[in-house]
C-alpha cells in the first residue's frame, strides 16, 4: 500500500499543496494550521492539525514541526551545529504548553534495532545519553532506555514502555525513533518532532502498538529521522531525472548556446521543462506529477518484488551525527528548562 511515510508534510494531502498558491490554500483550510519558515539553510515547518484536519490528512490531530536541511552532509560539523541549535529551541516551542518543573520526571525510550545501522539512531543517542550529565544525582528524574525490538525480546515495545511508566512515573516521554521517508532528498536530512506519539515500524509496514498520550495517559514526544525510503520511490526518482534530462535536451538543442558548446550538453537547471514533447516517445504518463508516477511505480511493483527499502551508504556517518545531535540537544532543553 502507498503511503509508506512517517512525515507529516509528506502525506498525500500535504504534497497535493507544494506551489506558493496552494500552500495560500492549505494555510486557509478548516482543521490545519501551517506555518513555513527559514532559519538559514533550515527550513521549518509546522503543522497543527485538529480533528477535522486528521480526517483530512489522515495524519493523527496535534502538532508536528519539521525541520530540513537539504544542504548537509554526515562530515558537515558547522550545518549540524546549527541544526542542533534550531531543534532545541523547537523543542521548547513543542513543550512550552506542558508545564515541566526541574523536578518533573522525564522518560527518554531510544526505538529501534541496534544491530541494524539505519535502525539504530534511538538506541544510539541513549547509548550517548547515559554516559551524560543527565546520569548524574542531579538529574536522577530522568529515566533512559532502549527497549529492543519485537523481533528480539518476543515482547511488545509498548508494553514495555509501558511497564516502565507504570514504576516511574513520568510527566513526560520522549520517543526516538528511525524514520521512513518518501521522497529521497529527504533522507537523513529532516527531523520532525511530534506530539501525537508514534507507531513503531509503520512506516516500512510493520506495524507496532501505538506509543501515545492516550495510551499511557501521560504526553508523549515523539523525535525521528527518516533513514529509509521505499524501493519505489527511487525507481520513480530516477525515472524524473531521466525525463528531465531528455526533455531540457530537447528544448535547448537549438539555442544559441549549445551551438557553442563544446562538451555534451547538460540538463537545465530550470525548475519547469516542457515534458509534452516526450508525449509521442513515453506517452501521456510523461507528463504526470511525480507523486503521480510515484504511486504508479508503487502498483506496478507491489506483489511482484519483496519489499525493498534503501538507505544511504554513509548511514553508520549519519546515525552518529544524529545520535549526538539528539543526545546533545535532549541534555541542554532538560537541564536548562
Amino acid at each position: 500500500m502507498w503511503g509508506r511515510t512517517d512525515l507529516l508534510d509528506e502525506s498525500d494531502e500535504m504534497v497535493r499543496h507544494r506551489s506558493k498558491e496552494d500552500k495560500n490554500t492549505l494555510e486557509k483550510s478548516e482543521g490545519i494550521k501551517f506555518d513555513e519558515s527559514r532559519e538559514g539553510a533550515v527550513l521549518v515547518t509546522s503543522i497543527e492539525v485538529d480533528e477535522n484536519g486528521e480526517k483530512e490528512l489522515g495524519k493523527k490531530k496535534g502538532k508536528y514541526i519539521t525541520l530540513t536541511d537539504l544542504t548537509v552532509s554526515p562530515d558537515d560539523n558547522r550545518s549540524f551545529q546549527h541544526l542542533e541549535r534550531v531543534f532545541v529551541d523547537k523543542l521548547r516551542e513543542m513543550h512550552e504548553n506542558i508545564k515541566l518543573s526541574k523536578s518533573s520526571k522525564i522518560l527518554i525510550i531510544g526505538l529501534g534495532n541496534a544491530l541494524i545501522t539505519p535502525d539504530a539512531i534511538g538506541p544510539k543517542a541513549i547509548e550517548i545519553l547515559q554516559n551524560s550529565a543527565l546520569t548524574s544525582e542531579e538529574h536522577i528524574k530522568v529515566v533512559m532506555y532502549a527497549p529492543g525490538v519485537t523481533g528480539q525480546t518476543g515482547f511488545e515495545t509498548s508494553d514495555f514502555i509501558e511497564a516502565i511508566s507504570n514504576a516511574f512515573k513520568p510527566d513526560l516521554i520522549i520517543v526516538l525513533d528511525a524514520l521512513a521517508a518518501r521522497n529521497s532528498e529527504r533522507l537523513c536530512k529532516t527531523i520532525q518532532i511530534t506530539n501525537t506519539g508514534i507507531h513503531p515500524g509503520s512506516g516500512v509496514g510493520n506495524q507496532r502498538k501505538e506509543v501515545s498520550e492516550e495510551v499511557y495517559g501521560v504526553p508523549v514526544t515523539a523525535i525521528g529521522i527518516p533513514m529509509v525510503v521505499d524501493g519505489p520511490v527511487l525507481y520513480a526518482d530516477a525515472m524524473e531525472q531521466v525525463v528531465h534530462y531528455i526533455a531540457s535536451k530537447i528544448e535547448e538543442k537549438g539555442s544559441p548556446s549549445s551551438a557553442l558548446a563544446v562538451t555534451p550538453m547538460v540538463s537545465s537547471k530550470k525548475p519547469t521543462i516542457d515534458k509534452t514533447v516526450l508525449q509521442p516517445i513515453f506517452g501521456e504518463w510523461v507528463t504526470w506529477p511525480t507523486e503521480e508516477k510515484r504511486k504508479l511505480f508503487e502498483e506496478v511493483f507491489v506483489g511482484k518484488n519483496p519489499s525493498l527499502f534503501v538507505t544511504p551508504k554513509e548511514t553508520d556517518a549519519w546515525v552518529e551525527q544524529y545520535a549526538h545531535l539528539l543526545s546533545n540537544s535532549l541534555e541542554t532543553w532538560i537541564t536548562n528548562r
